[in-house]
């Protein structure tokens, strides 16, 4: 009787399995038709109004009315956008900016190209629902340091590990191309004497870091060459080295490299250096991209524009340069992509990604391409175009819906979806926000 009702109990736990996962196989297979919206396809017209049919996480049709029998949201009077991309941002690897043992931005180490940022990412920080609630789907949280600081991924926002959330890795290295600014300050208007370094001796430094930069890629490219040969002939195998491994597809130009460079001689030398070696390159922060617009029109090298909103930094530019020069670099002929940066305190302002963009459009950028600079262009420069960016059959169901236009400050968000999974819309703040509008 025991072992009867044993194999009962057991048959009847078999049963339920299998229900259960034939009712996630019906589930994943179940289709979701969005209705009515205004849909910014991006890389095509603007539907007003228009349909979009998801089946199994992707986008299955588009259209100005699509019939189907699939359960439909009604999205009358929305605007509906491809996911946003942030990249080169410090979310996900900071939370508080002030409490040191919540970084994890960077390592010791002036080249530490086998870093992988994409590892340290925190998948319960407070900060990843407040930039997902306003559209943000998919960061590239950038490693931080000295020359070469790392490589970076391309990560969701939606996951319950890092593991899980790492959407592409790698995309890209990072290197910060040394400071060609020079401190004329004299030495006794300067507080800390034993820092302080003259004119020659600071060019000197630069020098120094320049050829140790170059020496370092120039190695890694002896390197790779070495392993290459290697597949054919195992009596020359030099070996593994992490940090060279690391950098075999970037000296072959398969992913790109991120310069951080903000001073037109800084971006000028970047070019130049990658145009010797063949690199393919995208200029981070770029504060004087403008400057050289048609020389990176000409490489083909896109801008991450980072200082919308900071002050210009020469006395003979006007209080608009940096609101104007996304578009000085759109009519050259340069990809803008936009960016806050990787502060560590910017990292909690990621929500404000479109509003960058929004302040571009109000100084002439056409509104189309800001719209691009937060979805297509990130989603080109990341590798990825062929799944995100836009809202295109084939591509994930990566969308947001919200009551107005996106870069409108006013508009609100009202629907995410993550590879056609609705995702909540909760964050610290709408909690805070609800429990202290019921104080008495």
């Amino acid at each position: 009787m025991k072992v009867r009702s044993m194999f009962k109990v057991q048959g009847s736990m078999f049963s339920v399995i299998l229900g259960c996962s034939l009712f996630a196989l019906t589930a994943s297979a179940e289709q979701l038709l969005l209705r009515n919206g205004i849909v910014h396809t991006v890389t095509g017209a603007t539907l007003n109004p228009g349909d979009v049919l998801i089946e199994n996480g992707k986008i299955k049709e588009v259209s100005a009315h699509i019939e189907s029998s699939a359960s439909a949201i009604d999205l009358k009077g929305q605007h509906l956008y491809p996911g946003m991309i942030a990249l080169d941002t410090s979310l996900g690897l900071t939370e508080l900016s002030g409490v040191r043992s919540t970084l994890d931005e960077r390592e010791v180490g002036d080249f530490v190209p086998d870093v992988k940022s994409w590892v340290a990412v925190n998948p319960d920080s407070e900060l990843l629902p407040v930039a997902r609630a306003n559209g943000v789907t998919h960061i590239e949280p950038a490693p931080q340091g000295n020359i070469a600081a790392g490589q970076s991924g391309l990560v969701v926002l939606d996951g319950w590990t890092s593991e899980q959330m790492a959407y592409k890795k790698p995309i890209a290295l990072h290197v910060y191309w040394p400071d060609m600014d020079l401190d004329l300050t004299p030495k006794e208007k300067v507080k800390d004497k034993a820092k302080w370094k003259s004119p020659e001796d600071q060019a000197k430094e630069r020098t120094n870091k320049l050829k140790a930069l170059d020496d370092f890629f120039q190695d890694a490219r002896a390197y790779t060459v070495a392993r290459d040969v290697a597949k054919t002939n195992a009596a020359v195998d030099p070996g593994r080295n992490p940090s060279w491994e690391a950098m075999r597809p970037f000296v072959r130009a398969e992913l790109p490299i991120t310069v951080h460079a903000d001073d037109v001689r800084e971006i000028k030398a970047a070019v130049k250096w990658a145009d010797t070696n063949h690199f393919k390159i995208i200029i981070a922060g770029g504060r004087d991209s403008w400057m050289t617009a048609d020389l990176l029109a000409q490489k083909n090298i896109p801008v991450i524009w980072e200082h919308t909103y900071q002050q210009p930094a020469h006395d003979y530019e006007s209080y608009e340069s940096h609101y104007a020069a996304p578009e000085k670099l759109r009519k050259a002929g340069v990809k803008v992509i936009f960016s806050l940066g990787g502060s560590t305190f910017i990292a909690s302002l990621i929500k404000n990604l479109p509003y960058e963009a929004a302040q571009a459009v109000a100084f002439g950028l056409p509104e189309d391409e800001a719209i691009k600079g937060v979805t297509l262009y990130p989603a080109q420069a990341a590798g990825v175009a062929d799944k995100l960016g836009s809202i295109e059959p084939g591509k994930d169901a990566t969308l947001f819906a919200c009551d107005g236009s996106i870069l409108d400050l006013r508009a609100k968000v009202h629907h995410v979806w993550i590879a056609g999974k609705e995702m909540s819309l909760e964050s610290r703040h709408t909690r805070l926000y609800n429990k202290y509008k019921k104080r008495p």
